[in-house]
């Protein structure tokens, strides 16, 4: 999940610029087509960012070290702490499903927006 993650560019651009207190961040949707042949872009969101919590830090930080190329291992310590805090179930080192940790960083994520 995790590799996946650090491979979306969206992600990992919208992660440092929420990094940085109070920017304002633009969303642009892609051209949708219609049936008709007819195409139209719709209006670009401008969303006004609040400090990033330490989980949307720590996953900024971990995404951040993967991109680097002179580390080797890159281990996701901190990330996963933040994790366990929003998501008591992931304490313990137990297996757990990949589409569950997905689903709890990113609800995580967007509840300290």
């Amino acid at each position: 999940v995790l590799q996946n993650l650090s491979q979306t560019p969206v992600l990992r651009e919208l992660l440092k610029e929420a990094k940085m207190l109070g920017t304002t961040v633009k969303i642009e949707s892609p051209e949708l087509s219609m049936l008709c042949c007819f195409s139209f872009k719709q209006e670009p969101q401008l969303i006004k960012l609040d400090q990033p919590g330490p989980l949307t830090l720590a996953m900024h930080q971990f995404l951040t070290e993967m991109q680097e190329t002179k580390k080797g291992v890159v281990t996701p310590k901190e990330l996963f702490a933040q994790v366990c805090k929003k998501a008591i179930r992931f304490k313990g080192y137990q297996q757990q499903d990949s589409h569950e940790l997905l689903r709890y960083l990113l609800d995580g994520m967007r509840t300290e927006e």
